[in-house]
């Protein structure tokens, strides 16, 4: 690689001789691009034969057929191709490139250290069992039309021959596992086996594959099954004497937080920033709840203590919400509002081309988050993105009870806004469609989730909800939850706070239900870093559309904004606000 591009540099050399320095030099970085952009595809290429799970979900599907052991033969390929390729930068100067290939370059360089760090230090693969879990890509091959059944039949069925094998190298690499993790690999691998028990066999009969081949297929099936549900028996038993705490630590969180946030500010600063915007908000809502309050209560007294007077008012609206058996309906007969709304105030372009597809979350995707959403990758632009919702199904009445309140007629709008449209759904069309395919694979979370919650307060800002005080009370609790959880997260896995007070700083300061409290509890204790992304990337881009704002002046548009903005792709925000400011 560097032998070609020494070659071409000074291949541009000869031909400029006769020009000025300037027209050299310029020649000269054309060429280095044009080496970059190329260097991109085969980094690419060389990235989904290491990981072709991520290939296969991505849209990408030469691998669909591959499903590598987890085993330290697989850790030493991964540093094999990080060494590689973080030696192959060095042939292109970051100087040197365009403004569009130095955020590609900024990507793929963090992406190769994050592999590196991760494998070399944080050593997930050792406490963490519910890295094991072969069921997703597996669901995805299945569900996905994106080759014939019989072709994506065939594909899952190679596939399964490894996974025996799989699951024997998962027990050889766990040890001391974290507890909270272990009760999640069970509850995911084991509510993932109906995709092999019966969707796969489901499927099966409406080909025309030969009975024969048929039949191997589902005993291979039947052998997979057996490798989880062992799998899953075996961390059942597993009894640690000393297990190893969920809780990061400071060295571990400042590094994941860098590695995968990708923020302009250290975790710690985020979550004083936080802090701060914790404040300001409670004296907002208190505000609000004030002038709410004769409409609600009448000439009843007021409570002096202002979270007390929060807490009652949000009580009193959250009574507002859909029966058990309404919510997924409800989310589905919102969308085309929402749609209509964006429209008719002119805030941003929605492609009617793509579709969004309401479903119940699948068993295997269980136990971290209510409602998420599933995107095609870039290589498979014509997919279904799926908005995944919790069933309530089964659940206890004061549990469900609880939820709905959370989930009131309110909350459930902006939850809307941000998982749908135009939050997750929007911006992750218009990733794909960036024409860099690195900014696509390598998208980063804090931008996403931004955006997400960036576009509640856009939304409101323009008058959806007609500006009605109670939305407003409404979103600034919602916000509180973008801010509480990087309180929590960090406060949680740097400061060591307990469950109890975990609890108290959900249900008393944020105004949470128990039922949401404790599900965020779950969730703090089974990830982490990634709470944090809603709020930084929030922030930034907040802090960003201030400056772009001042920037243009009578010029400025707020449609415009929104377009150019997710016009870079799932860029990490400090390097979108450069290119937006520079120009």
């Amino acid at each position: 690689m560097k032998r070609i591009f020494l070659c071409a540099i000074a291949a541009a050399a000869v031909a400029c001789n006769n020009g000025n320095g300037n027209a050299r030099q310029g020649a000269a970085d054309s060429i280095l691009n044009l080496a970059f952009s190329n260097y991109e595809q085969a980094f690419i290429a060389d990235l989904w034969k290491e990981n072709p799970d991520w290939a296969t979900n991505v849209g990408y599907h030469n691998y669909d057929t591959v499903l590598i052991v987890p085993d330290s033969l697989s850790r030493q390929a991964d540093l094999q191709f990080v060494a590689r390729h973080l030696d192959s930068l060095k042939a292109y100067p970051l100087d040197k490139l365009t403004d569009a290939n130095k955020i590609d370059h900024q990507l793929i360089s963090n992406y190769l250290q994050s592999v590196q760090w991760s494998v070399n230090t944080e050593k997930s693969y050792q406490w963490n069992p519910s890295s094991y879990n072969i069921s997703g890509t597996f669901a995805f091959i299945l569900n996905e039309n994106y080759a014939p059944l019989e072709t994506r039949l065939r594909s899952f069925a190679a596939r399964l021959k490894n996974v025996p094998a799989y699951y024997a190298a998962a027990k050889s690499q766990v040890v001391n596992p974290v507890p909270e993790l272990t009760a999640l690999a069970i509850d995911q691998n084991m509510g993932g086996l109906s995709v092999f028990q019966k969707d796969f066999a489901d499927s099966l009969k409406k080909t025309t594959i030969p009975a024969v081949e048929q039949a191997e297929m589902i005993a291979a099936s039947k052998a997979a099954v057996q490798a989880v549900t062992n799998y899953a028996n075996w961390l059942k038993a597993l009894k640690p004497e000393n297990p190893r705490s969920f809780r990061l630590g400071k060295a571990l969180y400042d590094a994941k937080f860098n590695y995968e946030i990708q923020s302009s500010y250290p975790a710690e600063q985020i979550y004083d920033s936080a802090i701060a915007r914790k404040a300001f908000v409670h004296g907002e809502m208190a505000k609000i709840s004030r002038s709410l309050w004769p409409k609600y209560f009448g000439n009843t007294a007021m409570p002096a203590d202002s979270l007390e007077l929060i807490g009652k008012m949000i009580d009193t609206l959250s009574a507002n919400h859909v029966k058990p058996e309404e919510f997924q309906s409800a989310i589905e007969k919102q969308l085309p509002a929402l749609i209509s709304f964006i429209k008719e105030k002119d805030l941003l372009y929605i492609d009617p081309s793509k579709p969004l597809v309401v479903r119940k979350e699948p068993a295997y995707m269980a136990g971290v988050a209510g409602a998420s959403i599933s995107a095609p990758g870039p290589y498979d632009k014509g997919g279904n993105t799926y908005y995944n919702v919790g069933s309530l199904e089964g659940w206890p009445k004061d549990k469900a009870e609880s939820y709905l309140r959370e989930y009131n007629h309110y909350i459930l709008q902006i939850l809307d806004i941000h998982e749908a449209i135009p939050g997750h759904y929007t911006q992750l069309v218009y990733s794909n469609q960036s024409p860099s395919l690195i900014k696509s694979i390598l998208g980063n979370g804090a931008m996403v989730e931004g955006w997400a919650v960036y576009t509640e307060q856009m939304m409101l800002e323009n008058g959806y909800g007609n500006n009605e005080p109670e939305m407003w009370l409404m979103w600034y609790k919602w916000n509180l939850r973008t801010v509480c959880n990087t309180i929590l997260d960090y406060s949680v896995h740097v400061k060591n706070m307990s469950k109890e007070d975990a609890i108290h700083l959900l249900t008393k300061e944020a105004f949470q239900q128990a039922a949401e409290a404790e599900g965020k509890w779950k969730r703090v204790s089974v990830t982490s870093v990634q709470l944090t992304s809603y709020f930084t990337g929030y922030k930034e881009i907040i802090d960003l559309r201030e400056a772009y704002k001042k920037q243009e002046g009578e010029k400025y548009r707020l449609k415009a904004f929104n377009e150019k903005f997710l016009s870079y792709g799932s860029a990490p925000v400090k390097y979108i606000r450069e290119l937006m400011l520079s120009h």
